[in-house]
């Protein structure tokens, strides 16, 4: 069996972390809620980097629990207070569950925003049950681009116990056709507060 090297070392002579490559995540702001209606970040506020620092910013979510029944939703800001760049999204999940007697993949057409200013969906119909929660990323391209669309992509991954144990996997991406610079990402349910859950900003530099 051939020997796993990295950098040209063996495994068990790699000691730290310092070599690993360029294009690491740095973290920039974390947010927790606390029966919150929203969790927002803004550039220039509180720490908060969204501009030409980072070509990629990375959102990561940690067990979202809602308050009431309901999707996680993600919406843009383009300058000024709202939370209501246009935007056209896709999204999709696969789902299955703990009897194993069922699976569905599905495309949900119900869920799109086609050059629109509504919220994309991040992950659907989570529930308030003690251990219902969601976990994953949402990816935001070049958010200080004045000459294109600003992509995202998003997957979480959500235990759903609405009316049986779901395994529900959830993909979601689109672009905010806007010229100006995305300058605020806010997170909220689709309906009611979000009742506890931690998400994190990261920037990735260019390798």
């Amino acid at each position: 069996m051939a020997l796993v090297k990295y950098n040209n070392n063996s495994i068990s002579a790699v000691t730290s972390a310092a070599s690993i490559p360029s294009g690491a995540l740095t973290l920039i702001k974390t947010l927790t809620a606390s029966s919150s209606a929203t969790l927002s970040f803004v550039h220039g506020a509180s720490d908060v980097v969204l501009d030409s620092t980072y070509p990629i910013y990375v959102f990561k979510f940690i067990n979202i629990h809602p308050a009431s029944n309901a999707d996680f939703t993600v919406n843009f800001r383009d300058g000024g207070t709202n939370y209501d760049a246009t935007k056209t999204t896709t999204f999709f999940h696969a789902q299955s569950n703990e009897a194993g007697d069922y699976t569905n993949l599905a495309y949900q057409a119900g869920n799109d925003v086609a050059q629109g200013t509504g919220s994309a969906t991040v992950a659907r119909q989570i529930g308030t049950g003690n251990d219902e929660s969601c976990s994953g990323e949402l990816t935001l391209f070049n958010p200080s681009s004045t000459t294109f669309v600003k992509h995202f992509i998003s997957r979480a991954f959500a235990y759903q116990n609405i009316s049986a144990q779901y395994n529900s996997d959830n993909y979601g991406a689109g672009y905010c056709n806007v010229t100006a610079a995305i300058d605020g990402v806010q997170f909220a349910m689709a309906s009611g507060n979000i009742d506890s859950g931690i998400i994190k900003l990261y920037g990735i530099k260019d390798s």
